[in-house]
């Protein structure tokens, strides 16, 4: 769960910039957005990270599945939908997001994300 400093496209992109910028170059290899304005710096942020960046359709939440999913677990933490996650200290956030992440999925076969987050980054090193 990445905070940024507004919703303004300028805010989002100095946000992922920043966040970005702490992995290895081609760790990520796409980023997929909802339409949203505060997207519309998308191609600035392609091109710095070379990565593909692809939009939902409107009103097609399942093409965001993974994320829709982690929203929903945000909610269960008591973050309700509406909420201005500007006013929710980062290490808050960045708990919730550690616990989410420790959690074995079968589609990972049983393995961590955060374990398989380091098996990539140990082969790009």
């Amino acid at each position: 769960t990445l905070q940024t400093n507004g919703r303004k496209a300028s805010d989002i992109e100095q946000s992922l910039n920043r966040w970005l910028s702490q992995f290895p170059k081609h760790l990520f290899k796409s980023v997929t957005f909802d339409c949203g304005k505060e997207f519309s710096n998308w191609k600035t942020i392609a091109n710095q990270h070379d990565i593909d960046i692809f939009f939902a359709d409107p009103g097609c939440p399942g093409q965001r599945g993974l994320n829709e999913h982690s929203n929903g677990l945000l909610r269960r933490h008591g973050l309700p939908k509406q909420m201005d996650f500007n006013g929710i200290p980062q290490k808050y956030l960045s708990a919730i997001t550690d616990k989410r992440n420790r959690i074995p999925r079968k589609s990972l076969n049983y393995r961590t994300p955060y374990q398989v987050f380091l098996s990539y980054v140990k082969c790009l090193a």
